[in-house]
């Protein structure tokens, strides 16, 4: 199993920065990807960025171009940074993991992200 625990988000204006960072524990050996989604209000969660284990990625439409994500430290971690902040990038961004031979999702607790106009 894994355990995952997500930081880093908070308000900005838009047109800023923010870092977020997730750190996985457990059996971190057996994770596949690592990665962010995100929620709005009223919104169906969405793909915001993925890393797979052999270093490739995956971004959400809307923000390549001004987000990046890598690994850390380690196997671990992942970091998402995130540029060019628009009003609608605001959401609770959730930290992703999928592990095993099933892929299994887990699930951060998640971090606000607020992007003032």
């Amino acid at each position: 199993q894994v355990q995952l625990v997500d930081s880093g988000g908070g308000l900005v204006q838009a047109g800023g920065s923010l870092r977020l960072s997730c750190a996985a524990s457990g059996s971190i050996g057996s994770i596949n990807a690592m990665g962010w989604y995100r929620q709005a209000p009223g919104k169906e969660r969405e793909l915001v960025a993925r890393i797979i284990s052999d270093g490739s990625t995956n971004y959400g439409d809307s923000v390549k171009g001004r987000f990046t994500i890598s690994r850390g430290n380690g196997k671990n971690t992942v970091n998402l940074e995130m540029n060019s902040l628009k009003p609608e990038d605001t959401a609770v961004y959730y930290c992703n993991a999928l592990y095993g031979s099933n892929w299994r999702d887990y699930w951060g607790q998640g971090t606000q992200v607020t992007v003032s106009s």
